[in-house]
C-alpha cells in the first residue's frame, strides 16, 4: 500500500500525531532521565499506572484521565517518602511499582468479560488512540515541555549536582518534584502507544543513543528528540505495514538505531 494512501487511514493520523508528541516529550524527559541515573523510575510509574487503568474500567470510566491521576499520587508519594524516610529512591519505587500492580491485578479480577482495552494498555495498540488521547497529549506536553525549557539551566544544573545547584539559589525541591509528576504523566501518555511493560525503554533509548553521537549538550539534547521522532515513525510504520506489536516495534527499532550509533561509534575510535 503506497504511503500517501496509508496515511489517509484516521486512526494511524491519530497514533502518528500522539507518537511523534510523545517522542518530543519523552526524549527531552530522558535527557534528564539519564542524567540523573532515573531509568528505573519511568518502568516503576509504568507498572504502577496498572492500578489506575484497572479502576477506570472497574468504575466504567475512561482508562486515560484515571491512569494519569493514580500516577500523579504514585509520583507525589515517591517525592514525600523520599523526604520523610531514609530508603533509597530505587526501593521505593520498587515497593510502590509492585504494590500498586498486585492492586491492579486483584482489581482486574472483579472485572467482567474480556477486556480488550486493557490488553491494549498491556502491550500498545496502534487503533487504540482516540480524539480525546490527542487532546490530553497535546495539553500535557505543552505544558510539560513549556516547564522543561524554560527552566533548562537549572535542571542540568540540579542534575549533575544537586548541593552546587542548591546553594545558587535553584529550588532544587521543587523541581524534583515537578520532574517526578512530569515523568509520570507523560510515562502513563505513553502506554496507549507503547504498553505498560515497553514505554519505559522510550525514556531511556533515544538519550542513550545521542549519548553516543552528540559532541556537546546541545547536540546530546537535539539527536535525543531526533532519534526518537525517527524511532516512533519508523516502528508505527513497519508495525502497520507487516501487522506486528506496535510497542514491541518501536522499541526494536530504538534498539536498532542504538545498535548502528554503537557501530558508528565504534569505528571512530
Amino acid at each position: 500500500m503506497p504511503l500517501l494512501e496509508l496515511l489517509s487511514f484516521p486512526f494511524l493520523q491519530r497514533t502518528i500525531l500522539a507518537g511523534l508528541m510523545l517522542g518530543l516529550l519523552l526524549a527531552c524527559l530522558g535527557v534528564f532521565v539519564m542524567l540523573r541515573r532515573m531509568a528505573f523510575f519511568g518502568d516503576g510509574i509504568a507498572h504502577a499506572s496498572l492500578a489506575g487503568i484497572a479502576i477506570a474500567l472497574l468504575a466504567g470510566l475512561a482508562p486515560l484521565p484515571v491512569g494519569l491521576v493514580w500516577a500523579l499520587l504514585v509520583a507525589m508519594i515517591i517525592f514525600w517518602l523520599e523526604k520523610k524516610s531514609k530508603l533509597p529512591t530505587d526501593s521505593l519505587i520498587g515497593i510502590l511499582f509492585t504494590s500498586s500492580m498486585a492492586l491492579g491485578v486483584i482489581l482486574m479480577r472483579f472485572t467482567p468479560g474480556y477486556q480488550p482495552d486493557l490488553v491494549s494498555y498491556l502491550f500498545g495498540s496502534i487503533l487504540s488512540i482516540q480524539v480525546s488521547d490527542l487532546w490530553i497529549t497535546a495539553g500535557l506536553s505543552t505544558v510539560i515541555l513549556g516547564w522543561l525549557f524554560f527552566f533548562k539551566r537549572q535542571l542540568t544544573f540540579m542534575s549533575l549536582t544537586e548541593e552546587a545547584a542548591e546553594v545558587s539559589g535553584v529550588k532544587v525541591s521543587l523541581h524534583t518534584l515537578i520532574l517526578y509528576i512530569s515523568l509520570a504523566l507523560a510515562t502513563v501518555l505513553g502506554v496507549k502507544v507503547l504498553g505498560i511493560v515497553l514505554v519505559s525503554a522510550l525514556l531511556i533509548l533515544p538519550p542513550a543513543t545521542s549519548r553516543l553521537l552528540a559532541k556537546n549538550f546541545k547536540q546530546y539534547f537535539t539527536l535525543s528528540v531526533i532519534i526518537a521522532e525517527l524511532t516512533i515513525l519508523i516502528g508505527l510504520l513497519t508495525s502497520f505495514y507487516f501487522d506486528l506489536p506496535s510497542g514491541a516495534t518501536i522499541v526494536l527499532t530504538g534498539t536498532l538505531l542504538f545498535a548502528i550509533a554503537a557501530l558508528i561509534k565504534g569505528k571512530t575510535i
